[in-house]
This record gives structure tokens, sequence and C-alpha cells, in this order.
């Protein structure tokens, strides 16, 4: 996964820089999504990597299967793509570009695992709170876990909280273990 990355990152650069200074982070948002969910697709990638198929074929046929949902530069991309060999890139390319979006919009995507289901008043409460304390927009989502037992656990980026019973009883364990 980590090599994947490495190879997506430039590309992902590349797409972003132009779409922003296109104006259209939206339009390759959405674009690099849909490319990424039709070569993710287990039963089109078999169909890719057959070896009598060469770039430009397979090319084509990740063109044919978005059709007209896709501008000529996003066309080109993906052609650049598979004539470099990265086509199976781009669902990291597409999530690296999500973040560099995210990051200039000064947004950030915080996940939330709590022990019990959190309702609309509290998921908002939180995203108040956390829109202060880090200083960007939050978009929250969350879940649930009830191995917890309370509290929760916060992850935005590199960044992880851990609020929950079963992390503070799990310091707890290491303390009195040294």
């Amino acid at each position: 996964m980590a090599e994947l990355t490495t190879v997506a990152r430039p590309y992902a650069k590349a797409a972003f820089e132009h779409a922003r200074g296109k104006g259209q982070l939206a339009a390759w948002s959405s674009m690099l999504a849909l490319a990424a969910a039709v070569v993710d697709d287990a039963a089109f990638k078999q169909y890719i990597a057959r070896p009598t198929l060469g770039a430009a074929e397979q090319a084509d046929a990740v063109l044919k299967v978005v059709g007209d949902r896709l501008d000529d530069d996003a066309r080109n991309f993906i052609s650049n793509l598979a004539a470099n060999k990265r086509l199976a890139a781009l669902p990291a390319i597409s999530s690296l570009f999500e973040a560099l979006r995210a990051e200039a919009e000064g947004a950030v995507d915080v996940e939330v695992t709590a022990a019990y289901a959190l309702d609309d008043a509290q998921t908002q409460a939180l995203a108040r709170t956390l829109t202060e304390k880090l200083a960007r927009q939050v978009n929250v989502s969350s879940g649930v876990d009830a191995s917890l037992i309370g509290g929760a656990v916060i992850r935005a980026g590199d960044l992880v909280i851990d609020a929950s019973v079963r992390g503070k009883l799990g310091k707890l364990r290491a303390t009195l273990n040294t």
C-alpha cells in the first residue's frame, strides 16, 4: 500500500494543481472518484489486467465505461496513467486528491467512534468544538464500537484523541505494570 501511495502522490499533486488552477476542484474530485471506482471494480481489474491489452486499449476501456462524464483534461489524465501503467493507482490518486482538496479548503474529515450512537445534537456540538480546536471546517462521520465501554475515539488525519473508557483502562494497566 505504501508503494502505491508513493506512486500515486505525484499524479494526485499534478491533478490537484491543474484543477485548482482552473477552479475545478469539485469537478475533478467527482471525476477522479468515478474513474477510481471503475478501475477498482474486481471484474474490470481482471479485464484490463489481460496481457494482450495495451495501454491505449486500457485507457479506451476506462473512458468507454465513464462515458462523457470526464472532460478532455481528465480523459488525457486517464490516458497518461494508462501509458505509464498506473491505472491501478487511481483509487490512491483519488484519495490523495481529496486530502489535498480538504487541506486547501481548510476542512478536515473527522471520524468519531463512540460506545453508543451519537444523536444529532451531540454530533453538532462535537463538530463545533472540533472546529474551534482544529481551526478548520470539520466534517464529522460517526460509528459505534461497544467494546469502547464508554466515551469515544476521535480521528482527524494523524491526530487521534482516545477519550474512551477502554483507552483509559489500557493506560491505567500500563502504568500499573511499570
